[in-house]
């Protein structure tokens, strides 16, 4: 398995599958590993070079000395880019992590990060019951915050590859990890503000797609087709899914997506329910 040697005496681990001009960069969000990819990775190795890489601190990768922060994951992927040889890269980030992808534009460009693609991203303002959870992880009841965190996400899920990642293998992610988290997500929020806010100040902005199924409300929707109709490179499809992890849930429906963007074919995405999605309101 190819490693990076990071700052702290950290090794960063990844896969490194297929073969394309431009990769496609896998990051997991807080407190997950990269095998919530393992349905989408050979789907997009058809086509592309697949950089997946697990966080430090999480699964394969190791943490190293002492505390670290946004900044210091952002460096990790920095290094895996780099040492890896990959001069095009799509960042392909789950939830949260969109803010390393956003930074990976910026310290980038466009030349090098042509495309963005968010899973399940929380684009808007967050309900002051997720700010709640949050702060709920970063005191000593963390344990109830983290649990109604993953139950919410398990609500109405089926898949047993997705109710393993939440009942399983996210409740073995230690407390210090859940309020790094945390920190690191709010002080996000504070620094950017909104994901579409952040994604408007953005210079000469790189094609954007967010492929989500959650929350599952018409306004939610209609906020982020508002802001397509301002800003034409950022694209929305709603997928027909019932989970916060459509790369395990709809893997098909996700590479076709990704597959649609790096190859220039957008005239033939929807913005909006695709085929056969129920219909919101």
């Amino acid at each position: 398995m190819p490693e990076v040697h990071a700052s702290g005496g950290a090794r960063i681990r990844y896969d490194d599958v297929g073969q394309g001009e431009t990769s496609l960069l896998l990051i997991p969000g807080w407190c997950s590993r990269r095998d919530i990819f393992r349905a989408l990775v050979p789907r997009c190795a058809r086509h592309h070079r697949v950089l997946c890489v697990d966080l430090r601190g999480h699964g394969d990768s190791e943490q190293g000395e002492g505390d670290f922060d946004s900044g210091t994951v952002l460096d990790d992927l920095l290094a895996v880019l780099n040492t890896s040889g990959a001069q095009r890269a799509v960042p392909v980030s789950v939830s949260t992590s969109g803010f390393w992808a956003l930074d990976l534009f910026r310290e980038l460009g466009v030349h090098r990060v042509p495309h963005l693609v968010f899973l399940d991203w929380l684009v808007t303002e967050p309900p002051p019951a997720y700010s709640a959870i949050l702060r709920g992880l970063m005191s000593e009841r963390w344990g109830r915050a983290r649990d109604e965190l993953l139950e919410n996400w398990a609500n109405g899920v089926a898949n047993e590859d997705i109710l393993r990642t939440l009942r399983v293998d996210m409740r073995e992610v230690s407390e210090e990890m859940w309020a790094r988290a945390a920190r690191e997500i709010t002080a996000s929020y504070t620094r950017h503000g909104t994901p579409l806010r952040a994604l408007a100040r953005l210079r000469r902005a790189p094609t954007a797609l967010h492929l989500y199924a959650q929350p599952d409300t018409q306004d939610y929707l209609e906020e982020q087709v508002a802001f397509s109709a301002g800003h034409p490179w950022f694209h929305v499809m709603k997928l027909p899914a019932v989970s916060h992890l459509p790369s395990l849930e709809v893997p098909d429906l996700v590479a076709a997506g990704i597959d649609a963007l790096v190859s220039g074919q957008r005239t033939h995405m929807r913005t909006g329910p695709p085929p056969g999605a129920a219909p919101q309101g």
